[in-house]
């Protein structure tokens, strides 16, 4: 009987080790993979808030030290200067060691970068991305691999005191421990104890379900016998401390050590000191019982009790002991999972799931590294949600708690040479609606749309020759039609460059008509837009629908050299390994020549300084602007887009349902783009763009449109042309012979001939 149960044990045996090896030589663990934002890049000279980059590093997980630091993630602030030890940089293309450095910061400018331990100027430095969204399985499981080699002996020494003093003795089963279970279940009629080493739970834990059975206490331990003649101690470890629940964050499960180490202390398992892998090592028991966060008493006690066994077994002295045991439990905080720039991540994710599956994204533990800049996105989601307030508090009939009614808004932040998405807000708040204004929306662009007619005129036209300004009746479709100007514009023309300055309507339809409507579609194609873009005259004025991620990107061209990008949210992926997987590099096109592209960007800075977007300069924007406004009919609408030569933001604001607003792009939309510039000083250079050949500059006479003549034209004005379009003709209204009188005798005449 003996040898039959031998035999069939071991037969079992032999059945649970196939098992077992393919689980261990396939992937162990579903990995969940991270989105991470952009790195930064700071550098002497740079504008940059202080108490924006003290943010960017809380949110890297920098910790605060009232010392010099010298461990990696700790960070001083003393008055003008910060000090921080780097983290490893560990992205695509740039890899770096972690190293002491000081910041010093004076009126919102990085002053200077210099080597805390060598002294040397540091020209440019790179701050590691921020951890933007985990792609979770329904486990819902966060893991964080770690090797045995980067664990302290403390910390594993903590966990053998807490789970199995005799781990290196015994062979996978404690047959004290498991009589001891055996009278206590006997005892109380039910498996209330299980008497389990670490092999005998790595057992139950990645093989086996959680009831308490005999069967299944038997299969267990078999299986755990099995495991240690397959496996060294120290790998049957390693696996432990891998596959270990030690918590909750929220919805989200802490598996691991590694996990553990970042969730409960903020830093890496090398750095947890005696106290803290004790701390750590008392979860396992009951992690949501004895766990920091919920009751600190029971924490401290667990701790103190794997301390107290530690120092009988002499694996500490009575001084690590006493020092550890006096020192309070302080866990680093945490918030609950939440995925930040959620319409950001929306769009992302589209994007990702063209590429992979989500069985894919949830367990290969890929890196995934977007163009995001998080400091840029709190910007635009706090100008948004400020301004839309501003804009209630102004108004109180536009509040409504109907999300079907209520204001919204949409925000896109781009790098108009990469087409780089820097920012995304796609509503008011995503927890009452995910749709996604700024990449789903279809709006009329209103007069936002006008620079893409002034742009096809510039081959007949320039910036001072005359479009009509007299009101006209037109017939489309059978029907009148007759626009008009939002506001009383002086004249029967208006030069092109005050046409759009002002965004004069009856110019703006008399330049496209001039040019050909369906010359304009088919140029205006060439920049994106995939909704249709009807051959009406209404087309100038803006009164075909757009998406607000297209009409963004249609501007970039205007700050890029003509060259068209593609809207850029993924750059790279690596797998678990650091090998790039894919990546998504900017694509560009040429859309236009750069003299066009200057010369609309020169006549859109005239919409800042002298026309509808004058009031930017009320909202604290001082450095040099490129913009326009719209607004669509009855106020249903209001953009602002808006660019330097190193930043482009798009403002939309109104309803899903399109109830009117009550007011213009200048004074809804405008307000907020000027709040979201001022908090991202690191895109304000105060530069602007630099002249390309094919441009020439002439002083012009503002009447007559042609060259000024010194001395006699009353306002000469400095324009630009494309080469070959400046006027050849000196002005004949002010222009006069040799005698000085005559001017003055011509005037007495007209005088005369007035009485």
């Amino acid at each position: 009987m003996l040898v039959v149960i031998l035999l069939g044990t071991g037969v079992y045996g032999w059945h649970l080790s196939k098992e077992i090896e393919n689980r261990f030589s396939t992937r162990r663990w579903k990995i969940p993979s991270k989105v991470y934002s952009d790195s930064v890049v700071l550098y002497p000279g740079q504008h940059m808030s202080r108490h924006a980059l003290l943010a960017r590093l809380g949110r890297l997980h920098y910790r605060l030290s009232d010392r010099l630091p010298n461990r990696k993630g700790e960070m001083r602030h003393i008055g003008e200067t910060i000090e921080l030890f780097l983290n490893d940089l560990n992205i695509p293309a740039r890899k770096r060691e972690g190293f002491p450095v000081k910041l010093v910061l004076k009126e919102n400018e990085i002053v200077n970068i210099t080597h805390l331990q060598s002294g040397e100027q540091i020209p440019l430095l790179d701050l590691e991305p921020e951890e933007l969204m985990i792609f979770f399985d329904p486990d819902r499981e966060e893991r964080r691999l770690i090797s045995i080699n980067q664990v302290p002996q403390h910390v594993t020494n903590a966990f053998l005191a807490a789970e199995d003093a005799d781990f290196y003795q015994h062979y996978g089963i404690d047959p004290w421990g498991v009589l001891r279970a055996l009278y206590v279940n006997m005892r109380d009629r039910e498996m209330s104890q299980g008497g389990s080493t670490i092999t005998q739970q790595l057992a139950k834990n990645y093989f086996l379900t959680p009831e308490k059975t005999m069967t299944r206490k038997l299969k267990e331990t078999v299986m755990a016998l099995v495991m240690e003649i397959m496996y060294e101690k120290d790998e049957i470890l390693e696996i432990y401390f891998n596959e270990i629940y030690l918590g909750q964050k929220g919805s989200v499960s802490v598996n691991g050590l590694g996990e553990a180490s970042r969730f409960y202390f903020d830093k890496p398992v090398s750095e947890l000191s005696l106290a803290e892998g004790a701390v750590i090592a008392g979860l396992v028991k009951a992690p949501n019982r004895y766990s920091p966060y919920v009751d600190k008493d029971l924490c401290l006690e667990r701790r103190n009790a794997i301390l107290k066994t530690m120092l009988r077994r002499e694996w500490i002295s009575q001084k690590d002991y006493d020092i550890s045991r006096s020192s309070p439990v302080t866990p680093a905080g945490f918030h609950a999972y939440g995925k930040k720039a959620p319409y950001f991540m929306d769009y992302l994710s589209s994007q990702l799931q063209a590429l992979y599956t989500r069985e894919t994204l949830s367990s290969l533990g890929l890196s995934v590294f977007t163009t995001l800049d998080t400091q840029v996105q709190i910007a635009a989601e706090k100008a948004l949600s400020d301004g839309l307030a501003r804009i209630e508090k102004n108004d109180p009939t536009l509040m409504n708690t109907d999300p079907g009614k209520m204001l919204q808004g949409a925000i896109i932040v781009m790098q108009p040479k990469t087409g780089y998405i820097l920012a995304m807000v796609g509503g008011r708040d995503y927890k009452t609606s995910q749709f996604n204004r700024a990449t789903q929306a279809k709006r009329q662009p209103g007069s936002a749309f006008k620079p893409f007619v002034f742009l096809c005129g510039l081959d007949q036209y320039t910036p001072v020759s005359k479009l009509s300004n007299i009101p006209a009746t037109y017939t489309v479709d059978g029907k009148s039609w007759q626009p008009q100007n939002y506001s009383f514009i002086e004249g029967e023309s208006v030069s092109l460059r005050t046409a759009i300055a002002r965004s004069v309507n009856l110019a703006a339809v008399d330049l496209a008509l001039k040019i050909g409507i369906d010359e304009i579609i088919q140029n205006t194609r060439r920049f994106g837009f995939s909704t249709p873009l009807n051959p009406y005259p209404s087309l100038a004025l803006g009164a075909s629908e757009v998406i607000p991620i297209e009409l963004a990107r249609a501007y970039c061209p205007f700050a890029a050299d003509g060259m068209l990008p593609f809207p850029l949210s993924l750059k790279d992926v690596e797998d678990e390994d650091g090998n790039i997987i894919e990546g998504r590099h900017m694509t560009v096109e040429s859309v236009t020549s750069p003299a066009k592209a200057f010369m609309m960007s020169s006549l859109l800075r005239s919409v800042v300084t002298d026309g509808t977007a004058g009031s930017l300069k009320n909202w604290g924007i001082t450095q040099p602007v490129a913009g326009k406004t719209g607004t669509t009919n009855d106020s249903r609408d209001a953009w602002f887009v808006g660019y330097t030569p190193n930043i482009l933001a798009l403002v939309w604001v109104g309803t899903d349902d399109g109830t009117p607003l009550h007011g213009t792009g200048a004074s809804l939309a405008l307000p907020i783009w000027a709040d979201l510039v001022k908090q991202i000083p690191q895109f304000s250079s105060g530069e602007w763009f630099k002249m390309p050949p094919g441009i020439i500059e002439e002083t012009i006479c503002s009447e007559s449109g042609h060259i000024a003549v010194r001395g006699q034209c009353p306002k000469p004005v400095h324009e630009i042309f494309l080469e070959g379009q400046a006027p050849a003709n000196t002005c004949s209204i002010h222009q006069h012979d040799g005698n000085p009188f005559k001017k003055v005798i011509e005037e007495i005449r007209n005088f005369i001939d007035s009485l």
